[in-house]
Protein backbone atom coordinates (compact mmCIF):
# COMPACT_ATOMS: atom_id res chain seq x y z
CA UNK A 1 0.00 0.00 0.00
CA UNK A 2 3.00 2.29 0.42
CA UNK A 3 3.13 3.05 -3.35
CA UNK A 4 -0.43 4.40 -3.14
CA UNK A 5 0.47 6.74 -0.29
CA UNK A 6 3.49 7.95 -2.26
CA UNK A 7 1.31 8.51 -5.33
CA UNK A 8 -0.86 10.86 -3.31
CA UNK A 9 1.94 12.61 -1.44
CA UNK A 10 4.05 13.40 -4.52
CA UNK A 11 1.60 15.67 -6.42
CA UNK A 12 0.36 17.26 -3.19
CA UNK A 13 3.91 18.18 -2.16
CA UNK A 14 4.75 19.34 -5.67
CA UNK A 15 1.68 21.56 -5.73
CA UNK A 16 2.92 23.37 -2.62
CA UNK A 17 6.51 23.49 -3.90
CA UNK A 18 5.42 24.85 -7.30
CA UNK A 19 3.46 27.65 -5.70
CA UNK A 20 6.45 28.65 -3.57
CA UNK A 21 9.12 28.33 -6.26
CA UNK A 22 10.20 31.52 -8.06
CA UNK A 23 12.07 29.59 -10.78
CA UNK A 24 9.95 28.34 -13.72
CA UNK A 25 12.53 25.84 -14.99
CA UNK A 26 12.88 24.25 -11.56
CA UNK A 27 9.11 23.98 -11.29
CA UNK A 28 8.92 22.30 -14.68
CA UNK A 29 11.65 19.82 -13.77
CA UNK A 30 10.04 18.94 -10.43
CA UNK A 31 6.64 18.35 -12.00
CA UNK A 32 8.15 16.26 -14.78
CA UNK A 33 9.95 14.10 -12.23
CA UNK A 34 6.82 13.80 -10.11
CA UNK A 35 4.65 12.79 -13.04
CA UNK A 36 7.08 10.09 -14.12
CA UNK A 37 7.42 8.86 -10.52
CA UNK A 38 3.64 8.54 -10.17
CA UNK A 39 3.50 6.62 -13.45
CA UNK A 40 6.20 4.23 -12.20
CA UNK A 41 4.32 3.74 -8.91
CA UNK A 42 1.12 2.95 -10.77
CA UNK A 43 2.98 0.29 -12.74
CA UNK A 44 4.25 -1.11 -9.44
CA UNK A 45 0.68 -1.33 -8.12
CA UNK A 46 -0.33 -3.25 -11.23
CA UNK A 47 2.62 -5.61 -10.76
CA UNK A 48 1.69 -6.21 -7.11
CA UNK A 49 -1.69 -7.63 -8.14
CA UNK A 50 -5.25 -6.45 -7.75
CA UNK A 51 -6.50 -8.26 -4.65
CA UNK A 52 -8.52 -5.85 -2.46
CA UNK A 53 -6.50 -4.25 0.31
CA UNK A 54 -6.72 -1.18 2.53
CA UNK A 55 -4.56 0.90 4.84
CA UNK A 56 -4.63 3.93 7.14
CA UNK A 57 -7.56 2.52 9.06
CA UNK A 58 -9.53 1.86 5.89
CA UNK A 59 -9.16 5.41 4.62
CA UNK A 60 -7.28 4.21 1.53
CA UNK A 61 -8.44 1.23 -0.49
CA UNK A 62 -7.36 -0.62 -3.62
CA UNK A 63 -9.01 -3.22 -5.80
CA UNK A 64 -8.81 -4.08 -9.48
CA UNK A 65 -11.07 -1.23 -10.61
CA UNK A 66 -9.29 1.44 -8.58
CA UNK A 67 -5.91 0.26 -9.91
CA UNK A 68 -7.19 0.74 -13.46
CA UNK A 69 -8.32 4.29 -12.67
CA UNK A 70 -5.05 5.12 -10.91
CA UNK A 71 -3.12 3.92 -13.97
CA UNK A 72 -5.28 6.04 -16.28
CA UNK A 73 -4.72 9.17 -14.18
CA UNK A 74 -0.99 8.46 -13.90
CA UNK A 75 -0.64 8.12 -17.69
CA UNK A 76 -2.25 11.50 -18.35
CA UNK A 77 -0.47 13.22 -15.44
CA UNK A 78 2.95 12.03 -16.62
CA UNK A 79 2.41 12.85 -20.29
CA UNK A 80 0.87 16.25 -19.54
CA UNK A 81 3.89 17.16 -17.39
CA UNK A 82 6.10 16.45 -20.42
CA UNK A 83 3.86 18.22 -22.93
CA UNK A 84 3.48 21.30 -20.71
CA UNK A 85 7.19 22.07 -20.99
CA UNK A 86 7.02 22.64 -24.73
CA UNK A 87 3.54 24.13 -24.55
CA UNK A 88 4.49 26.83 -22.05
CA UNK A 89 7.90 27.75 -23.42
CA UNK A 90 6.29 29.62 -26.31
CA UNK A 91 5.03 32.10 -23.70
CA UNK A 92 8.38 32.75 -22.05
CA UNK A 93 8.72 36.19 -23.61
CA UNK A 94 5.62 37.39 -21.76
CA UNK A 95 6.37 39.53 -18.72
CA UNK A 96 4.10 37.57 -16.37
CA UNK A 97 5.51 34.17 -17.39
CA UNK A 98 7.03 33.27 -13.97
CA UNK A 99 3.74 34.02 -12.21
CA UNK A 100 1.74 32.11 -14.80
CA UNK A 101 4.03 29.07 -14.58
CA UNK A 102 3.83 29.09 -10.78
CA UNK A 103 0.02 29.11 -10.88
CA UNK A 104 -0.17 26.60 -13.71
CA UNK A 105 2.09 23.96 -12.17
CA UNK A 106 0.71 24.42 -8.69
CA UNK A 107 -2.83 23.82 -9.93
CA UNK A 108 -1.70 21.00 -12.26
CA UNK A 109 -0.18 19.07 -9.36
CA UNK A 110 -3.10 19.73 -7.03
CA UNK A 111 -5.44 18.58 -9.80
CA UNK A 112 -3.47 15.35 -10.16
CA UNK A 113 -3.69 14.80 -6.39
CA UNK A 114 -7.48 15.13 -6.38
CA UNK A 115 -7.80 12.87 -9.44
CA UNK A 116 -5.70 10.18 -7.73
CA UNK A 117 -7.63 10.49 -4.47
CA UNK A 118 -10.98 9.60 -6.09
CA UNK A 119 -10.16 5.93 -6.85
CA UNK A 120 -7.91 5.56 -3.80
CA UNK A 121 -10.75 5.29 -1.26
CA UNK A 122 -13.91 3.24 -0.85
CA UNK A 123 -15.50 5.78 1.49
CA UNK A 124 -18.28 7.25 -0.65
CA UNK A 125 -18.28 10.49 1.32
CA UNK A 126 -14.55 11.00 0.75
CA UNK A 127 -14.97 10.03 -2.90
CA UNK A 128 -17.60 12.75 -3.29
CA UNK A 129 -15.39 15.30 -1.53
CA UNK A 130 -12.45 14.42 -3.81
CA UNK A 131 -14.61 14.93 -6.90
CA UNK A 132 -15.75 18.29 -5.54
CA UNK A 133 -12.11 19.26 -5.10
CA UNK A 134 -11.45 18.34 -8.73
CA UNK A 135 -14.16 20.82 -9.71
CA UNK A 136 -12.61 23.67 -7.76
CA UNK A 137 -9.05 23.09 -8.96
CA UNK A 138 -9.89 22.33 -12.59
CA UNK A 139 -12.23 25.33 -12.88
CA UNK A 140 -9.34 27.57 -11.81
CA UNK A 141 -7.19 25.96 -14.49
CA UNK A 142 -9.84 26.37 -17.20
CA UNK A 143 -9.94 30.11 -16.49
CA UNK A 144 -6.18 30.44 -16.05
CA UNK A 145 -5.54 32.21 -19.35
CA UNK A 146 -7.93 35.00 -18.33
CA UNK A 147 -9.75 35.49 -21.63
CA UNK A 148 -13.46 36.26 -21.62
CA UNK A 149 -14.32 32.92 -23.19
CA UNK A 150 -12.12 31.00 -20.72
CA UNK A 151 -13.64 32.75 -17.71
CA UNK A 152 -17.15 32.16 -19.05
CA UNK A 153 -16.37 28.46 -19.57
CA UNK A 154 -14.94 28.16 -16.03
CA UNK A 155 -17.97 29.85 -14.49
CA UNK A 156 -20.37 27.64 -16.47
CA UNK A 157 -18.39 24.58 -15.42
CA UNK A 158 -18.56 25.49 -11.73
CA UNK A 159 -22.30 26.12 -11.80
CA UNK A 160 -23.29 22.97 -13.66
CA UNK A 161 -20.79 20.61 -12.04
CA UNK A 162 -21.61 21.86 -8.54
CA UNK A 163 -25.33 21.41 -9.17
CA UNK A 164 -24.66 17.86 -10.32
CA UNK A 165 -22.46 17.09 -7.34
CA UNK A 166 -25.15 18.42 -5.00
CA UNK A 167 -27.41 15.67 -6.33
CA UNK A 168 -24.54 13.20 -6.00
CA UNK A 169 -24.12 14.15 -2.33
CA UNK A 170 -27.82 13.51 -1.79
CA UNK A 171 -27.31 10.12 -3.44
CA UNK A 172 -24.52 9.30 -0.96
CA UNK A 173 -26.73 10.33 1.96
CA UNK A 174 -29.68 8.27 0.70
CA UNK A 175 -27.54 5.21 0.07
CA UNK A 176 -26.18 5.50 3.60
CA UNK A 177 -29.71 5.94 4.96
CA UNK A 178 -30.88 2.82 3.12
CA UNK A 179 -28.66 0.75 5.39
CA UNK A 180 -29.31 2.38 8.75
CA UNK A 181 -32.42 0.27 9.64
CA UNK A 182 -30.42 -2.96 9.40
CA UNK A 183 -26.81 -1.85 9.92
CA UNK A 184 -27.32 0.88 12.51
CA UNK A 185 -26.66 4.59 12.30
CA UNK A 186 -22.93 4.52 13.09
CA UNK A 187 -21.51 2.41 10.26
CA UNK A 188 -19.12 3.96 7.76
CA UNK A 189 -20.45 4.72 4.24
CA UNK A 190 -17.86 2.48 2.62
CA UNK A 191 -18.51 0.87 -0.72
CA UNK A 192 -17.24 -2.51 0.50
CA UNK A 193 -19.60 -2.50 3.50
CA UNK A 194 -22.60 -1.44 1.43
CA UNK A 195 -21.85 -3.99 -1.29
CA UNK A 196 -21.44 -6.79 1.25
CA UNK A 197 -24.77 -5.93 2.87
CA UNK A 198 -26.66 -4.96 -0.29
CA UNK A 199 -29.43 -7.49 0.38
CA UNK A 200 -30.17 -5.65 3.66
CA UNK A 201 -30.55 -2.20 2.10
CA UNK A 202 -33.96 -0.63 1.46
CA UNK A 203 -34.69 -1.20 -2.25
CA UNK A 204 -36.69 1.98 -2.93
CA UNK A 205 -34.09 4.18 -1.30
CA UNK A 206 -31.30 2.43 -3.24
CA UNK A 207 -33.13 2.97 -6.53
CA UNK A 208 -33.54 6.69 -5.83
CA UNK A 209 -29.90 6.94 -4.71
CA UNK A 210 -28.68 5.33 -7.92
CA UNK A 211 -30.81 7.62 -10.10
CA UNK A 212 -29.44 10.70 -8.32
CA UNK A 213 -25.88 9.32 -8.49
CA UNK A 214 -26.19 8.69 -12.22
CA UNK A 215 -27.44 12.23 -12.81
CA UNK A 216 -25.04 13.85 -10.34
CA UNK A 217 -21.82 12.03 -11.13
CA UNK A 218 -22.96 11.75 -14.74
CA UNK A 219 -22.88 15.54 -14.89
CA UNK A 220 -19.15 15.42 -14.12
CA UNK A 221 -18.73 12.59 -16.62
CA UNK A 222 -20.39 14.61 -19.37
CA UNK A 223 -23.34 12.29 -19.96
CA UNK A 224 -26.20 13.79 -21.96
CA UNK A 225 -28.20 15.89 -21.13
CA UNK A 226 -25.91 17.13 -18.30
CA UNK A 227 -22.98 17.63 -20.68
CA UNK A 228 -23.30 21.32 -21.58
CA UNK A 229 -20.29 22.48 -19.54
CA UNK A 230 -17.91 20.02 -21.17
CA UNK A 231 -17.34 21.38 -24.71
CA UNK A 232 -16.62 24.89 -23.39
CA UNK A 233 -14.32 23.84 -20.55
CA UNK A 234 -12.35 21.32 -22.60
CA UNK A 235 -11.88 23.67 -25.53
CA UNK A 236 -11.01 26.85 -23.60
CA UNK A 237 -8.59 25.51 -21.00
CA UNK A 238 -4.84 25.11 -21.64
CA UNK A 239 -4.17 21.92 -23.59
CA UNK A 240 -2.59 19.95 -20.68
CA UNK A 241 -5.73 20.75 -18.68
CA UNK A 242 -7.95 19.57 -21.55
CA UNK A 243 -6.05 16.28 -21.58
CA UNK A 244 -6.53 15.79 -17.83
CA UNK A 245 -10.21 16.72 -18.04
CA UNK A 246 -10.99 14.32 -20.89
CA UNK A 247 -8.58 11.51 -20.11
CA UNK A 248 -8.76 11.41 -16.31
CA UNK A 249 -11.56 13.50 -14.78
CA UNK A 250 -14.38 12.02 -16.86
CA UNK A 251 -13.15 8.52 -16.04
CA UNK A 252 -13.08 9.37 -12.31
CA UNK A 253 -16.70 10.50 -12.47
CA UNK A 254 -17.70 7.31 -14.29
CA UNK A 255 -15.81 5.36 -11.61
CA UNK A 256 -18.24 6.74 -9.02
CA UNK A 257 -21.17 5.66 -11.22
CA UNK A 258 -19.67 2.16 -11.50
CA UNK A 259 -19.39 1.89 -7.71
CA UNK A 260 -23.04 2.87 -7.24
CA UNK A 261 -24.07 0.53 -10.05
CA UNK A 262 -22.44 -2.47 -8.36
CA UNK A 263 -24.46 -1.82 -5.19
CA UNK A 264 -27.68 -1.22 -7.13
CA UNK A 265 -27.28 -4.47 -9.10
CA UNK A 266 -26.67 -6.44 -5.91
CA UNK A 267 -29.60 -4.81 -4.06
CA UNK A 268 -32.18 -4.47 -6.85
CA UNK A 269 -31.15 -6.84 -9.60
CA UNK A 270 -29.63 -5.69 -12.89
CA UNK A 271 -32.70 -4.39 -14.75
CA UNK A 272 -33.20 -1.02 -13.04
CA UNK A 273 -29.66 0.34 -13.33
CA UNK A 274 -29.17 -1.31 -16.74
CA UNK A 275 -32.14 0.53 -18.22
CA UNK A 276 -30.97 3.90 -16.94
CA UNK A 277 -27.41 3.34 -18.13
CA UNK A 278 -28.62 2.38 -21.61
CA UNK A 279 -30.83 5.48 -21.84
CA UNK A 280 -28.09 7.92 -20.78
CA UNK A 281 -25.41 6.02 -22.71
CA UNK A 282 -27.23 5.97 -26.03
CA UNK A 283 -28.39 9.57 -25.61
CA UNK A 284 -24.73 10.57 -25.14
CA UNK A 285 -23.65 8.55 -28.16
CA UNK A 286 -26.35 9.99 -30.41
CA UNK A 287 -25.95 13.65 -29.47
CA UNK A 288 -22.15 13.56 -29.52
CA UNK A 289 -22.14 11.91 -32.95
CA UNK A 290 -24.47 14.58 -34.35
CA UNK A 291 -22.37 17.40 -32.89
CA UNK A 292 -19.15 15.83 -34.13
CA UNK A 293 -20.59 15.97 -37.64
CA UNK A 294 -21.18 19.74 -37.33
CA UNK A 295 -18.07 21.16 -35.67
CA UNK A 296 -15.86 24.13 -36.55
CA UNK A 297 -13.44 24.05 -33.58
CA UNK A 298 -11.05 21.09 -33.39
CA UNK A 299 -10.77 21.18 -29.58
CA UNK A 300 -14.57 21.12 -29.29
CA UNK A 301 -14.53 18.22 -31.75
CA UNK A 302 -12.37 16.26 -29.32
CA UNK A 303 -14.59 17.34 -26.42
CA UNK A 304 -17.68 15.90 -28.08
CA UNK A 305 -15.67 12.76 -28.82
CA UNK A 306 -15.14 12.47 -25.05
CA UNK A 307 -18.91 12.52 -24.51
CA UNK A 308 -19.17 9.71 -27.05
CA UNK A 309 -16.66 7.58 -25.18
CA UNK A 310 -18.41 8.13 -21.85
CA UNK A 311 -21.52 6.87 -23.59
CA UNK A 312 -19.58 3.77 -24.64
CA UNK A 313 -18.58 3.19 -21.01
CA UNK A 314 -22.19 3.58 -19.84
CA UNK A 315 -23.50 1.13 -22.45
CA UNK A 316 -20.70 -1.32 -21.75
CA UNK A 317 -21.51 -1.20 -18.03
CA UNK A 318 -25.17 -1.83 -18.84
CA UNK A 319 -24.25 -4.94 -20.85
CA UNK A 320 -22.89 -6.31 -17.59
CA UNK A 321 -21.21 -9.46 -18.89
CA UNK A 322 -17.68 -10.31 -17.71
CA UNK A 323 -16.32 -9.71 -21.22
CA UNK A 324 -18.04 -6.32 -21.50
CA UNK A 325 -16.83 -5.35 -18.02
CA UNK A 326 -13.27 -6.21 -19.02
CA UNK A 327 -13.76 -4.09 -22.13
CA UNK A 328 -14.98 -1.17 -19.99
CA UNK A 329 -11.86 -1.34 -17.80
CA UNK A 330 -9.61 -1.52 -20.86
CA UNK A 331 -11.51 1.34 -22.49
CA UNK A 332 -10.77 3.58 -19.51
CA UNK A 333 -7.05 3.08 -20.13
CA UNK A 334 -7.10 3.28 -23.92
CA UNK A 335 -9.30 6.36 -23.94
CA UNK A 336 -7.11 8.10 -21.34
CA UNK A 337 -3.96 7.51 -23.39
CA UNK A 338 -5.45 8.17 -26.82
CA UNK A 339 -7.60 11.19 -25.98
CA UNK A 340 -4.75 12.91 -24.15
CA UNK A 341 -2.54 12.37 -27.20
CA UNK A 342 -5.23 13.81 -29.47
CA UNK A 343 -5.40 16.92 -27.29
CA UNK A 344 -1.62 17.20 -27.31
CA UNK A 345 -1.79 17.14 -31.10
CA UNK A 346 -4.49 19.81 -31.01
CA UNK A 347 -2.35 21.91 -28.69
CA UNK A 348 0.60 21.60 -31.04
CA UNK A 349 -1.59 22.77 -33.94
CA UNK A 350 -2.87 25.67 -31.87
CA UNK A 351 0.66 26.74 -30.99
CA UNK A 352 1.76 26.43 -34.62
CA UNK A 353 -1.17 28.11 -36.40
CA UNK A 354 -2.71 30.26 -33.61
CA UNK A 355 -6.25 29.11 -34.39
CA UNK A 356 -8.84 26.60 -33.18
CA UNK A 357 -10.89 26.81 -36.38
CA UNK A 358 -10.95 23.61 -38.41
CA UNK A 359 -11.46 25.50 -41.67
CA UNK A 360 -8.22 27.44 -41.16
CA UNK A 361 -6.07 24.33 -40.72
CA UNK A 362 -4.92 22.73 -43.97
CA UNK A 363 -1.91 20.76 -45.12
CA UNK A 364 -0.47 19.74 -41.75
CA UNK A 365 1.57 17.08 -43.50
CA UNK A 366 3.40 19.85 -45.35
CA UNK A 367 3.57 22.41 -42.51
CA UNK A 368 4.47 20.04 -39.65
CA UNK A 369 4.72 16.43 -40.87
CA UNK A 370 5.19 14.78 -37.48
CA UNK A 371 2.35 16.77 -35.93
CA UNK A 372 0.06 15.95 -38.86
CA UNK A 373 0.79 12.22 -38.84
CA UNK A 374 0.45 11.86 -35.08
CA UNK A 375 -2.76 13.90 -34.94
CA UNK A 376 -4.21 11.74 -37.71
CA UNK A 377 -3.13 8.57 -35.88
CA UNK A 378 -4.75 9.80 -32.64
CA UNK A 379 -7.98 10.61 -34.48
CA UNK A 380 -8.07 7.18 -36.12
CA UNK A 381 -7.34 5.54 -32.76
CA UNK A 382 -10.19 7.45 -31.10
CA UNK A 383 -12.49 6.31 -33.89
CA UNK A 384 -11.86 2.69 -32.92
CA UNK A 385 -9.87 1.54 -35.94
CA UNK A 386 -7.35 -1.31 -35.67
CA UNK A 387 -4.59 -1.75 -34.63
CA UNK A 388 -5.14 0.82 -31.89
CA UNK A 389 -6.18 0.01 -28.33
CA UNK A 390 -9.63 1.63 -28.53
CA UNK A 391 -10.55 -0.90 -31.22
CA UNK A 392 -9.83 -3.76 -28.87
CA UNK A 393 -11.72 -2.29 -25.90
CA UNK A 394 -14.77 -1.40 -27.99
CA UNK A 395 -14.67 -4.82 -29.65
CA UNK A 396 -14.70 -6.50 -26.23
CA UNK A 397 -17.65 -4.38 -25.13
CA UNK A 398 -19.56 -5.25 -28.30
CA UNK A 399 -18.68 -8.93 -27.99
CA UNK A 400 -19.79 -8.90 -24.37
CA UNK A 401 -23.11 -7.31 -25.30
CA UNK A 402 -23.72 -9.56 -28.31
CA UNK A 403 -22.97 -12.70 -26.32
CA UNK A 404 -25.75 -12.06 -23.82
CA UNK A 405 -28.96 -13.99 -24.27
CA UNK A 406 -32.30 -12.22 -24.32
CA UNK A 407 -32.37 -9.73 -27.15
CA UNK A 408 -29.09 -7.83 -26.72
CA UNK A 409 -28.40 -7.82 -30.45
CA UNK A 410 -30.30 -4.56 -31.00
CA UNK A 411 -28.37 -2.52 -28.35
CA UNK A 412 -25.08 -3.92 -29.68
CA UNK A 413 -26.04 -3.04 -33.27
CA UNK A 414 -27.09 0.45 -32.17
CA UNK A 415 -23.75 0.93 -30.43
CA UNK A 416 -21.92 -0.03 -33.64
CA UNK A 417 -24.02 2.38 -35.71
CA UNK A 418 -23.51 5.38 -33.40
CA UNK A 419 -19.78 4.78 -32.95
CA UNK A 420 -19.38 4.65 -36.72
CA UNK A 421 -21.42 7.83 -37.13
CA UNK A 422 -19.00 9.64 -34.81
CA UNK A 423 -16.09 8.13 -36.74
CA UNK A 424 -17.35 9.71 -39.95
CA UNK A 425 -17.29 13.17 -38.38
CA UNK A 426 -13.86 12.81 -36.79
CA UNK A 427 -12.30 11.36 -39.93
CA UNK A 428 -13.91 13.96 -42.20
CA UNK A 429 -12.47 16.92 -40.33
CA UNK A 430 -9.12 15.34 -39.48
CA UNK A 431 -8.57 14.34 -43.08
CA UNK A 432 -9.19 17.91 -44.21
CA UNK A 433 -6.81 19.32 -41.60
CA UNK A 434 -3.95 16.95 -42.35
CA UNK A 435 -4.17 16.90 -46.15
CA UNK A 436 -4.69 19.67 -48.66
CA UNK A 437 -2.65 22.70 -49.68
CA UNK A 438 -1.02 24.55 -46.76
CA UNK A 439 -1.22 28.32 -46.35
CA UNK A 440 1.70 29.98 -48.08
CA UNK A 441 2.39 32.28 -45.14
CA UNK A 442 3.04 29.47 -42.62
CA UNK A 443 6.63 28.47 -42.00
CA UNK A 444 7.42 24.75 -42.11
CA UNK A 445 8.54 23.10 -38.87
CA UNK A 446 7.37 21.34 -35.72
CA UNK A 447 6.17 23.54 -32.84
CA UNK A 448 8.19 21.77 -30.13
CA UNK A 449 10.29 18.64 -29.62
CA UNK A 450 8.78 18.21 -26.17
CA UNK A 451 5.25 18.22 -27.55
CA UNK A 452 6.16 15.84 -30.38
CA UNK A 453 7.96 13.44 -28.07
CA UNK A 454 5.01 12.91 -25.77
CA UNK A 455 2.60 12.57 -28.71
CA UNK A 456 4.81 9.88 -30.27
CA UNK A 457 5.01 8.02 -26.95
CA UNK A 458 1.22 7.96 -26.76
CA UNK A 459 0.66 6.25 -30.11
CA UNK A 460 -1.16 3.40 -28.33
CA UNK A 461 -1.61 -0.07 -29.78
CA UNK A 462 -2.96 -3.15 -28.03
Amino acid sequence: MEPLIAMLVIPLALGLASYASPRPRATQALTLGGGLAVLALSALLVAQGTSPRSSMGGLLYLDSLSVVLLAAVAIVYATSSVFAIGYLRSEERAGDFPRYVRSFYSLLNFFAFTLLLVPATDNLGLLWAALELTTIVSALMVGLEGTDSALEAAWKYILIASAGLALALLAVVLLYASGTPSLGSSYQPRWTALLGNADRLQPRTVSLAFLLALIGFGTKAGLVPMHTWLPDAHSEGPTPVSALLSGALLADAMYAVLRFNAIAVRALGPDFSRTLLLVFGFASLLLSALFVLRQHNFKRLLAYSSIEHMGVLAVGTAFGSPLASYGVALHVLTHAATKSMAFYGAGSILRKLKTREIGKVKGLLHIAPATGLLFLAAALALSGLPPFGVFRSEFLILAGGSSRAGGWFVPAALLIALVNLAFLGVFRYTNGMVLGAPPASVRRGEPSRWMMGVALAGDQRP
